[in-house]
């Protein structure tokens, strides 16, 4: 069998990246006002909750270990199911604070997978 954690940790990265490169510097006055730019973010973050969610289908372990899993899993639910009543000042703080961190761990994670 086909070992496909690494390649869902490369589809999570580069889902975190985007979505920060997407934002960018905008300020959240500009996120907020941007309907284009809210949309294509949201879809990265939805993006990246699917593949920790298949992630943690494949290693049960990092569940419970990386609370980073669960955070992304969760920010995807939540979008999709509560999409009318998605806060974007959450998800642009989200993006900027939030980020980061998850992404170091997924990286993190690729690096001692592929050793």
């Amino acid at each position: 069998m086909t070992d496909r954690v690494p390649k869902l940790l490369l589809d999570a990265i580069e889902a975190s990246r985007t979505a920060r490169e997407f934002l960018g510097a905008q300020s959240i006055e500009d996120y907020l006002a941007d309907k284009k730019s809210r949309s294509a973010i949201e879809r990265q973050l939805e993006i990246l909750g699917e593949a920790c969610g298949r992630i943690a289908k494949l290693e049960p372990a990092w569940l419970e270990a990386l609370e980073g899993l669960r955070f992304a899993i969760g920010l995807r639910n939540r979008i999709i199911h509560g999409y009318d009543g998605i806060d974007h000042g959450i998800v642009y703080q989200t993006v900027c604070d939030d980020l980061p961190p998850l992404e170091a761990e997924l990286v993190r994670l690729l690096d001692q997978r592929q050793a």
